[in-house]
């Protein structure tokens, strides 16, 4: 009878025991998932952070400055990281900043025109580049002219000398797009990268040309 009584002492306890065993499983594998979970958002975090500061950002186009190849609204893939490492090309699409004196920091998406070290010159509607090897008209099917009237000069009418770090800049709506002839020249520094990819509409989903 006493061995009954001991042995199913020892029954209850090793079942108490197992018990307690399971719920501390229990609560170390939460805690470990939990651990884990948090891992994985951390390291989601910070790729994110580095590569939206380092690497590539989404911006949305707003007015028609860029028509007819952006339109408003496009949601475009900015490619941040390849100008440190390769020059900035004529008639690449550039993103950069503006302080607008009505509605502060804004973002502009114009078309690079002119190069640094170059003259640019617009009469009668045509761009005129001066280089090392003299002047010539630039040729170009980018440009839009949305009332049917020639492009204004505007402060280039009397030409723009680029600096050895300034970029002339366009919209392609060229008389309704607010660019170098009125802001002057864009800073080097100042690029944040060039426009590649569009997102939206998907109609239009692929690399800007």
């Amino acid at each position: 009878m006493e061995s009954n009584i001991k042995e199913n002492n020892l029954t209850e306890k090793n079942i108490k025991q197992v018990k307690e065993n399971r719920k501390h499983q229990r609560n170390k594998k939460f805690i470990d998932e939990c651990l884990e979970t948090l891992l994985y958002l951390g390291i989601a975090f910070l790729a994110a952070y580095l590569v939206t500061t380092y690497v590539a950002q989404r911006t949305v186009v707003d007015g028609s400055s860029m028509e007819r190849t952006l339109t408003d609204k496009d949601n475009l893939i900015v490619d941040k990281i390849s100008y440190k490492f390769t020059d900035i090309k004529r008639f690449d699409i550039v993103v950069f900043p503006y302080d607008d004196s009505s509605r502060g920091e804004v973002f502009y998406i114009k078309r690079i025109i002119g190069l640094p070290g170059e003259i640019v010159t617009i009469t009668d509607g045509k761009i005129y580049i001066t280089d090392e090897n003299g002047q010539y008209e630039l040729v170009e099917d980018y440009g839009y002219y949305s009332d049917d009237k020639k492009m204004e000069g505007y402060a280039a009418e009397k030409s723009v000398v680029l600096g050895d770090d300034e970029y002339f800049v366009l919209g392609d709506n060229r008389n309704g797009s607010s660019d170098s002839r009125m802001i002057g020249p864009v800073n080097e520094k100042d690029i944040i990268g060039k426009a590649f990819f569009r997102i939206t509409p998907f109609s239009k989903f692929g690399f800007i040309s």
